[in-house]
């Protein structure tokens, strides 16, 4: 099992849904940098609670868990930031709300669509860390990791911007309707998938390392180890394919690299362009429902 990504900003995630506990370790960062306490824990009770507060009861894990970040290396805490010291960061998050045997069923009779029969057959029979590493539960560290990736780029690059939005639920983009369908949703005990886009502004131009490590490869590789992501696509996307030549180039409209249109999304040859990097990612819906399903008994 590989549970490290990267080069020079190392990530390496430890635990599982219900073990004791989950964390992350971080390699490689400076001293000095400032984690802001406030921005952190937005962003931590935003992955707990969703974007939607009127349906956070609904459409959120009914897990309690109280998601206190634990540091146990390589940061120094003052009233309002963390502040790096250039060890490596280690951070766990207890896992409290754990039940097990509520797992042991699946081990024969796998859920349609988790993980659990292929980490059966890749690990063996074993149902107490529950989701185990395939879990929504090691979201938890990414964001952290994400919140202190951010934190390390403002030093270098203060101007960059980042911001994802929800543009479509259950294949319906009109927002207004966004409550009502999951709500009738919920009802019906199932689920519904989701498109999230995320926009990066103002990042310099030659970022990105053809050919194995371009921008939309290392991007695509960290967007994929969120569980139940199913598909990604930069600037127009597959509608690019459907689209002329003459109808997706964007064109050159100044010497710093500014296009009239930005259908690449802000990426030519893997390496940013200077435009806004605009990508989207499709979410499948959870396979953890409460409607009844029928499965197979190994």
């Amino acid at each position: 099992m590989n549970n490290t990504f990267g080069k020079t900003f190392r990530l390496t995630l430890s635990g599982e849904s219900h073990s004791k506990e989950v964390g992350i370790q971080i390699d490689n960062i400076p001293s000095g940098v400032e984690i802001e306490k406030e921005s952190l824990n937005k962003a931590l009770k935003r992955r707990k609670f969703g974007e939607l507060a009127t349906i956070s009861s609904i459409a959120t894990t009914a897990r309690k868990e109280e998601d206190t970040p634990i540091i146990k290396k390589g940061l120094r805490e003052n009233n309002k930031c963390y502040i790096t010291n250039g060890e490596s960061i280690i951070i766990s998050f207890e896992n409290n709300n754990i039940i097990p045997k509520d797992y042991s069923n699946f081990v024969d009779t796998p859920r349609p669509s988790h993980a659990d029969f292929v980490r059966r057959i890749k690990y063996g029979k074993d149902y107490s860390s529950g989701g185990g590493i395939a879990s929504g539960r090691m979201t938890l560290p990414l964001v952290m990791a994400g919140e202190i990736a951010k934190s390390l780029i403002s030093t270098k690059l203060n101007n960059i911007n980042i911001s994802a939005k929800i543009t479509e639920i259950g294949g319906q983009k009109n927002e207004k309707e966004w409550v009502k369908l999951i709500h009738e949703v919920a009802e019906a005990k199932d689920s519904v998938g989701a498109i999230i886009e995320c926009t990066i502004g103002k990042l310099p131009i030659g970022m990105g390392e053809p050919f194995f490590d371009s921008l939309e490869s290392i991007i695509s590789h960290l967007i994929f180890s969120v569980p139940g992501i199913k598909g990604i696509e930069f600037g127009n996307g597959f509608l690019a394919s459907r689209l002329l030549g003459s109808q997706n180039n964007d064109c050159y409209i100044s010497k710093d690299g500014k296009t009239l249109t930005n259908n690449s999304g802000g990426i030519n040859g893997g390496i940013s362009n200077g435009n806004d990097i605009v990508f989207r990612v499709a979410i499948k819906p959870t396979p953890s429902i409460a409607r009844e399903q029928e499965s197979y008994n190994f």
